[in-house]
Order: C-alpha cells, then structure tokens, then sequence
C-alpha cells in the first residue's frame, strides 16, 4: 500500500484503474482520463446493470433474522502477527514469507474454541477467511501446494471450522479473497489476457472446491476484486456455478456484481433503496491478529454498534483476530462475554428486529419489533427517563432484562419514566420494553412545532 494512501483510497484507486492509476496517484500526476487507451490496449466492455441473485427473499431471511455474526481473520500473517497486510505493507519477499506456512501450527481444537465463542456471545454465523489476499489456502485444494494439508499445519483447517460451526448450531461462512498476492498472474492479469485466464480459473476452480467439498454452505463473501473489474473475473458465471452447487447461500457484493447484501467496512451505514446491507468492523484497529493492536473497544461501544445496525436493517460482522495457534486474545474473549451476557437478556431486542423510525434522545438509541419500541440507555441519566415526540400511545413497560413494570406518563409532548434506580440496572446497556399501540412513530420536530402554535405567554405579549 502506498504510504500516503489509505488502504480505502488505494483499493478505490485500484477499483478504479487498476495499478496505473495508482502509480498516477504516488508520482503526483493525474491518471489518465475515462476512456483514453494507449496504444494496443483494447476498449473495456461496457457496464452491465447489476442484478439481485434470484429468490433473495427466500434465502436472506435467516440471515435478517440473525442481525450479529464473527467475523475470522485468520492465515500465515497470524503467525507474523504485525497485521494481515503485513506482506505488502511492508514488502516482505515471497520467499521469505512462505516460510511464515511451514511454522503455521496451530492446536487442533481452535476451531471448536470460536464456535463455542461465537454462540455464547449470542452470534448466530461465523465467516472466516478461507483464503486471505497473501494466497494461502486453509482448505484442501488441488490447484495449488500453498495450503493447509500441506504446509505446517498439516490438515484442512476448513473443514476444522465447519465441523465445529455445525456442532454448535451456527450458520457457516466463506470468506474468499479475490485477490491473491501469491499467484504469479496475481498483478499481471489486468495487462495479459493469457495470464487473466490462468488466473480466472485457478479462481474459479477453488470457489468450486469450497462449494463442493464442505456441504451446504450459507454464506460466500467475496473481497477485494483488484486487479479485475466483473467482466475480467467472469463474476456473472461465477455466481451462476455458485448457485448452481448451493442454490440456498447468500453472497456478497464484492466480485463487482449487486449480490445479495453490501458491505460497508469499518462504519455503520445502511444501504439504500432497501437494500440489504452488513457493517462489518474490527474490535481493536486490526483484522488479522497484531499483537500490539491495544486499541480496543469497549464492550458498550460493540452494544451501540449492534443496536445501530439492527435500527436501521443490517446486520452486524464483529471480527476476531486469533493467533498463529488458533489461540483468541483475551481482551476479544472478554469483550465478547460482556456482549453475550447482554444479549442473553436483551436479545428480544435485537433478534428478527424491524427497521426503525425513532431515533432521537442524547443518552439512548432505539430498536423496534412490531409494535414493541426498545428504548436501549447507554448513559444512564438518573431515576427519570424522556422520549420526546413519539406520535403514538404508549401502553405498558418493563426493563426487559427483569421484566419490571416501569411507571409513565405520557402528554402530547413526551413521555416521562419514572421511579427508576438512581444507577443503571444493567450493563453495559439498559434496555426498555416499550408497548405502543401501533407502529412507533417519532418526530423530532415534534416539540418546536406545537410550541410554535402554542399562544405566547402575557410577559412574552
């Protein structure tokens, strides 16, 4: 990655135009204009409209349903531990970095670990990373002796995760990165068509093999398409042998076609049109394991993340960066207990949710089941709770966690909770279970309104 260049902006960049535009961008000179060719090159197809994969309605509604899965970030850069891009980051010659596959050894019962992680943290699908952007395979492949089987750890480590995914009732996920920094035509293929094909169908050929050798397989999520656009990597014919080999899984935007759901990265940010969407975020500033990554955060930030994501539709992917030895840090395992803890009690909230109106207070933020609006506190204020503006009756409320009644009273300006602990009942967040007696409805101009049609008071005459 270049050093004055995020890895966002380098991989729009290179979504863009490829290497040249990014060569453009490093040496401060503009790239060269849409739709110019140099000589020899041949004019790129054009855009083809981009279309959700048939019966997505079908297929995606577990997955509404679930709202939190783990994300696995996992491969021979664990063993590094300096970052999962530590391979270009920091130019580490091939040879030199496939030693890193020899010493990858890790312990034989990491998998069951996650699984029993990811359940008791209240996740219901794991997608891990069953080949990274470094190239190396955790799976059995014929196409390649970069991988598990026959490398350090000696076995597939795929087939590892989903025994144990399936042992503790959790939906299975493939991550599949596109790129790949080990194939010799990795780079070239934007420039050379007979190495665009040997990549394409060593490509092709390992989708295949993850949808053939494994059983019924719930999510495929693609990343990173450098250097290829759609056409280049024959996405249209991908997805179809996708779908032909499991015709229930979902897929992801990232091969350049629409898929089932997006992807935004590191931000939670709903898709529009309705859309199906899935913010997926690190606990600390790294996917892959870092060893000195201690920017964590708090298992009440990973709460907000969660309860924002499900208001507005989405899903949310929380990532894990285990070691080389399959071995989780303990501060993911300890914010992770926190989130399950809460959800144990919370959950109702959470799960099957429908996308939400009501968004406004300074110390809460609010998820809706039908008529149901949870009211979820991360500053707790005091013995006396506020909503301002919602346009509906208020019936009945409870702490959810508990189930005890809570006092209200309800004018045509707010609605005031009462008789609450002075400190939070619960933690890390306090959630209210608030009955309306229709679709809860607020608006936040509510109040200056129906002040501004209110008669002036006689010292304001």
């Amino acid at each position: 990655m270049p050093p004055h260049l995020s890895r966002r902006t380098t991989l729009k960049l290179l979504a863009a135009g490829g290497p040249l535009v990014v060569a453009s961008e490093i040496q401060g000179r503009p790239a060269g204009r849409a739709g110019t060719l140099d000589a020899g090159q041949t004019p790129a197809a054009p855009p083809q409209p981009l279309r959700v994969p048939p019966e997505h309605d079908r297929r995606i509604k577990w997955w509404h349903d679930a709202k939190f899965g783990m994300f696995i970030h996992w491969g021979t850069y664990s063993v590094y531990g300096r970052h999962e891009w530590a391979l270009e980051n920091e130019a580490i010659p091939a040879s030199e970095y496939e030693q890193l596959a020899k010493a990858f050894e890790p312990k034989r019962d990491a998998a069951r670990d996650w699984a029993r992680l990811a359940r008791n943290a209240g996740q219901k699908y794991v997608v891990m990373t069953t080949k990274h952007h470094e190239g190396f395979c955790l799976f059995d492949t014929k196409t390649t002796d970069y991988c598990a089987p026959r490398q350090g750890p000696g076995r597939d480590l795929v087939r590892e995760y989903v025994t144990a995914l399936r042992a503790e009732g959790l939906r299975v996920g493939f991550y599949f990165s596109l790129m790949d920094w080990h194939h010799p035509d990795g780079a070239r293929a934007a420039q050379d068509d007979a190495a665009r094909r040997r990549l394409v169908d060593y490509t092709h050929a390992q989708i295949r093999e993850l949808m053939t050798n494994y059983g019924k397989i719930d999510i495929l999520w693609y990343d990173v398409s450098w250097p290829l656009d759609a056409a280049g990597w024959e996405s249209e014919r991908m997805n179809r042998m996708v779908f032909s080999l499991q015709p229930d899984i979902i897929v992801n935007n990232r091969n350049r076609l629409d898929g089932d759901f997006t992807t935004p990265e590191q931000r939670i940010e709903a898709a529009t049109t309705g859309r199906a969407w899935e913010a997926c975020m690190t606990m600390n500033g790294s996917w892959g394991y870092q060893a000195a990554d201690d920017d964590w955060k708090t298992s009440k930030q990973i709460v907000r993340n969660l309860v924002a994501c499900s208001r507005d539709g989405g899903n949310y992917l929380l990532n894990i960066g285990p070691r080389g030895d399959g071995s989780v840090p303990d501060e993911s395992v300890r914010i992770l207990e926190s989130v399950g803890r809460w959800l144990s009690k919370n959950g109702q909230a959470i799960y099957a949710t429908d996308p939400c109106q009501p968004r406004r207070s300074n110390y809460a933020s609010f998820t809706r089941k039908g008529n149901t609006l949870y009211m979820h506190v991360h500053f707790w204020p005091g013995d006396r709770l506020v909503v301002s503006g919602l346009l509906v009756p208020v019936t009945s409320v409870r702490l959810l966690a508990t189930g005890t009644p809570v006092a209200f009273r309800q004018d045509d300006l707010r609605v005031v909770f009462s008789g609450l602990p002075r400190t939070a009942p619960d933690q890390p967040v306090t959630t209210l279970a608030i009955e309306c007696g229709a679709e809860p409805k607020q608006d936040q101009y509510h109040v200056r309104n129906l002040r501004a049609r209110s008669p002036a008071p006689p010292s304001a005459r």
